[in-house]
């Protein structure tokens, strides 16, 4: 198992979660954060514009079976990709268990129904 987690920009959510529901990835949880990177966003009030250090982004923390790893990437970066700079990063990160509190099913199998697999 992997857990993945992505950091995009706030205006490609939509497009991010509909790329991962369309890759049968349907259950993951996001955040609100903010961040500093090489970008700078300018506000602007009452005619004065303010430089801000911090970034809004959206953070995805996804847990998936080894075999839905490459395919999650995908649609993530297929989804997520501008072409310019603040795009986001991806992490992959290993995940050493997996429990069902519900039924206790320990391993890949308690991310998913069992009755699906079948």
């Amino acid at each position: 198992m992997k857990k993945i987690e992505a950091i995009i920009r706030r205006t490609r959510f939509d497009d991010v979660k509909q790329a991962l529901l369309d890759a049968d990835i349907e259950w993951f949880s996001y955040y609100d954060v903010r961040g500093v990177g090489k970008t700078r966003q300018g506000r602007i009030y009452r005619g004065v514009v303010y430089d801000t250090s911090s970034i809004e982004r959206i953070l995805l923390s996804i847990v998936v079976r080894e075999k839905n790893v490459e395919k999650t990437i995908q649609a993530i970066l297929k989804a997520a990709q501008t072409g310019e700079i603040g795009d986001g990063r991806i992490f992959v990160i290993p995940v050493e268990d997996a429990i069902r509190i519900r039924t206790g099913e320990r391993g890949d199998i308690a991310l998913y129904n069992a009755e699906q697999e079948k």
